[in-house]
C-alpha cells in the first residue's frame, strides 16, 4: 500500500464571522469606521481607475496583449487530455498581471518566488477542496517531519471548526507549551501575533503558530464567548501518539493520539504491557484523534478485528481497493471506545470498522465526518501536493463524509467537571469504565 496515503482532517501539530460570538464594546465605532472606510474607498478608487487603466495596457502591449488591454483569452476554449494546460494566451495574461504588481500598484514589495508559489497554490484553490494544497519545499519538509512524531512547535492540534471557518485546537499534548499556557481542545484561535485567522488556509496559520525554538507566539483565542489572550513558548515536542493506564479491576486504557509513521509499534508495546498487567478489558481511547497514515490504521486495525475488510476505497472512476485483515490477532476480551467531534478520519476508519464488526462500544459524541483519503505527491524540485484522490467506506459500505460515526451510546463531555483543579473528572471516560464493568461481567 502506498505510504503517502493521508487520512485526517487536516490537522497540524501546531474574520468578519466573528463578530456574532465576539463580545464587543466598540460596534458603534466599528460599523461607523466601516461606512467612512468605504465611502474613502470608492473616492479612492474612482481616482486610480484610469491611471491603472492606461498603465495596464502599456504593460499588455510590452507583453503581447490587445491594445485595449485585453488578454485575448476565448472561453469557448476546451483542451483535450493531450493538451498541455498553460496556454500562449495564459502565459501572457500571467505576465501582465506580474508586471502590474511589479510596476507599483501593489503597495508593498512581493518576490517572483512568493508570485510562483500563489499560482500553484490557486490551481489548488481551485478544487474548491479544504484538503488539496500545494506544499513549498520548506512546507513539505515540516509536514514530513511532523510524522515522524517529533518537531518544534507548541504542541497542539489545529483543525478547522465546521460551524466558525475558523482555525480551532483539536487536541493538546501533555506535559506541553500548549497545556502550559491553558490552551483547550475546541478554543477557536481568532488571531495569532495580531493578526486574524479567519480566511487564511490552515497552513498558513500553522506556519505562524510554528517558529524557532524557545521563542513565544501570541494566541488571541475565543472561548465560551470570551477572548483571551495566550503567550506560548516553542519548544521541541515529542508526541508519543499511544499512551496507557491500568485502573482496577483489570481495565486497561490505551489512547491514540493520532495514526503517525511510529504509531503501530507503540501500539503494539502498549497493547503488550497493558496485557502483561492482567488486562481483562480495554478502553480505546480516540477521542481528538485528527487521523494520520492510511497504513498506520490498517495495521492497527489487523491487531484488533476478526477476518474480512477493515475499509475500502473508491475513486472518481470507479476503482475500489480493499484493505483487509486476516483475524489472526483478533481482540478476544471486552473493548469499548471513546469518541469524540475531533475523532475524524483514520480514527474514524477504525472505530467505524470496530462498530460494524460489534466488537466494541462506542461512547462520546458523534464523530467529525471525514470519508475522503488524500495522497501527497511529491514533485522533482522538493515541492508537493496533497490531493484527495478517494472516498473510503467502513467494512459495512457507510459512507460517513460530512455525517460521522454516531457512537452507541451519546456521553457529554463536561468541561467544568474536567477542568477542576482541585478534582478533576472526565465525564466520558467515567462512562466508559461503567459499561465496560458491565460487558466484563457477561
Amino acid at each position: 500500500m502506498d505510504q503517502n496515503q493521508y487520512l485526517d482532517m487536516d490537522s497540524y501539530r501546531t474574520g468578519n464571522q466573528t463578530a456574532s460570538f465576539m463580545k464587543r464594546k466598540d460596534n458603534g465605532a466599528f460599523w461607523g469606521g466601516l461606512v467612512l472606510g468605504m465611502v474613502g474607498t470608492l473616492i479612492i478608487t474612482g481616482l486610480l481607475v484610469l491611471a491603472f487603466w492606461n498603465a495596464g495596457k502599456a504593460a499588455m502591449q510590452k507583453n503581447g496583449g490587445g491594445s485595449d488591454g485585453s488578454v485575448g483569452i476565448s472561453s469557448s476554449k476546451k483542451k483535450t487530455k493531450d493538451q498541455d494546460f498553460v496556454t500562449e494566451e495564459m502565459i501572457t495574461k500571467i505576465n501582465y498581471i506580474a508586471n502590474l504588481i511589479h510596476e507599483g500598484f501593489f503597495l508593498d514589495e512581493v518576490s517572483d518566488e512568493d508570485l510562483e508559489n500563489g499560482i500553484y497554490e490557486g490551481l489548488m484553490n481551485a478544487l474548491n477542496d479544504p484538503y488539496s494544497e500545494y506544499y513549498t519545499k520548506a512546507e513539505f519538509e515540516e509536514i514530513m517531519q511532523s510524522s515522524s512524531g517529533i518537531y518544534y512547535g507548541i504542541g497542539a492540534y489545529v483543525s478547522i471548526d465546521n460551524e466558525t471557518n475558523l482555525p480551532k485546537i483539536s487536541g493538546v499534548f501533555k506535559n506541553s507549551p500548549a497545556e502550559e499556557a491553558g490552551l483547550r481542545t475546541d478554543d477557536l484561535i481568532y488571531m495569532v501575533n495580531g493578526e486574524q485567522t479567519y480566511g487564511k488556509s490552515l497552513s498558513d496559520v500553522v506556519a505562524k503558530i510554528r517558529g524557532e525554538e524557545n521563542t513565544t507566539v501570541n494566541i488571541t483565542i475565543v472561548r465560551d464567548s470570551e477572548q483571551l489572550e495566550k503567550t506560548v513558548m516553542r519548544r521541541r515536542v515529542e508526541n508519543p501518539t499511544v499512551n496507557t493506564e491500568m485502573y482496577e479491576n483489570g481495565m486497561g486504557y490505551l489512547q491514540i493520539t493520532e495514526f503517525d509513521d511510529v504509531t503501530t509499534t507503540q501500539f503494539l508495546e502498549g497493547m503488550e504491557s497493558l496485557y502483561q498487567s492482567g488486562m481483562q478489558g480495554l478502553i480505546l481511547d480516540l477521542r481528538a484523534n485528527p487521523g494520520g497514515n492510511l497504513s498506520t490504521v490498517v495495521q492497527i486495525a489487523q491487531n484488533l478485528l476478526p477476518e474480512g475488510l477493515v475499509v475500502y476505497t473508491e475513486d472518481k472512476n470507479g476503482n475500489r481497493k480493499d484493505y483487509k485483515c486476516k483475524g489472526d490477532k483478533e481482540i478476544q476480551i471486552p473493548m469499548v471506545v471513546l469518541v469524540d467531534s475531533n475523532s475524524a478520519s483514520a480514527a474514524e476508519i477504525l472505530s467505524g470498522a470496530i462498530q460494524d464488526y460489534k466488537k466494541g462500544t462506542l461512547i462520546g459524541k458523534t464523530t467529525y465526518g471525514k470519508g475522503i483519503v488524500q495522497s501527497i505527491i511529491p514533485s522533482a524540485d522538493g515541492t508537493a501536493v496533497k490531493i484527495t484522490v478517494s472516498g473510503y467506506f467502513t467494512p459495512n459500505g457507510r459512507n460517513i463524509h460530512k455525517i460521522g460515526i454516531e457512537p452507541d451510546i451519546d456521553c457529554d463531555f463536561d468541561g467544568t467537571l474536567y477542568y477542576n483543579v482541585e478534582n478533576p473528572v472526565d465525564t466520558q471516560l467515567e462512562k466508559a469504565k461503567e459499561v465496560l464493568a458491565d460487558l466484563m461481567k457477561k
